[in-house]
């Protein structure tokens, strides 16, 4: 299983919004993304997300660790 990457909060949201999410409203620092299906991300714009952050934004999205580390790649 590889390493998750080190992503600031700007990447994680450009990355959802590819994914369909788009960006509902900010609270703070943090950015709320909304998909079509009703399901939301909370996104802080942190310079770096910790890995345990990242983890739980990745669960919640219903992607697995595997799925996300593919389509990043493709990306970025």
């Amino acid at each position: 299983m590889s390493k998750l990457p080190i992503l600031s909060g700007k990447d994680l949201v450009k990355f959802f919004v590819k994914q369909g999410y788009s960006t509902s409203h900010q609270t703070g620092s943090h950015m709320i993304l909304e998909n079509l299906n009703g399901k939301i991300l909370v996104i802080p714009k942190h310079k770096e997300v910790s890995t345990g952050t990242l983890r739980a934004i990745i669960r919640q999205s219903g992607l697995s660790r595997e799925e996300f580390m593919e389509i990043y790649s493709k990306y970025f």
